[in-house]
């Protein structure tokens, strides 16, 4: 009788490990992957991850024109790299930053004034922190048409940038809503935006 009721304890028990193994293995990866030659793979699920902000016609060139083109930029960011961040005010290792690009349209079914998001994907970017593979611990991709990417080099403005500005972790959490009262709280914003707060913008 004890041995019965051991048995079915023990397939109860592998039951569920098998039940949450299945889960986890169907579960849309939150991990960075990437290729035999260093390219990331496209997180393809991130629009499943957790919706971090919106931007309209955003640039951080003053010199740049748009064009009388419109973008909006969307940011996702994967749930485990969320979770840690309420918890810490910063981002843990492995975080994704998804930013999808795409085009502003004006006039169509019954809008009248403003603007809505179009269909079309204009482009992707990934903000990826990987500590063990990356000398700066964060790297950039962009995507263009294929499901993988090169890092871009550390030459290029968005490194410099990001490390000049972001409020926390060269991360732009100043323009997340929703997670730069969580830094300001947990005390982990940059000393760098800090001092560019406090500074009165030029006229």
């Amino acid at each position: 009788m004890v041995t019965t009721v051991k048995i079915a304890l023990l397939l109860g028990t592998l039951s569920f490990s098998l039940t949450a193994l299945v889960q986890e293995a169907g579960a849309p990866g939150q991990a960075p992957e990437y290729t035999i030659d260093a390219q990331l793979r496209l997180p393809v699920h991130y629009r499943d991850w957790i919706y971090l902000t919106t931007g309209f016609d955003m640039s951080y060139n003053p010199t740049m024109q748009m064009g009388g083109h419109h973008m909006f930029d969307n940011v996702f960011v994967n749930p485990d790299a969320y979770q840690a961040f309420l918890k810490t005010g910063t981002w843990p290792d492995k975080t994704m930053l998804v930013l999808e690009v795409r085009g502003a349209q004006g006039k169509g079914s019954i809008n009248q004034h403003g603007n809505y998001q179009g269909g079309d994907v204009m482009g992707l970017e990934v903000h990826v922190k990987d500590e063990a593979r990356f000398p700066g611990k964060w790297a950039f991709f962009g995507f263009a048409q294929g499901k993988t990417a090169k890092m871009r080099p550390v030459s290029e403005d968005c490194y410099s940038c990001h490390a000049d500005h972001a409020a926390v972790d060269t991360t732009f959490v100043q323009f997340y809503p929703t997670l730069l009262p969580v830094a300001t709280s947990k005390g982990t914003l940059s000393a760098a935006y800090l001092k560019e707060m406090s500074v009165p913008a030029a006229k």
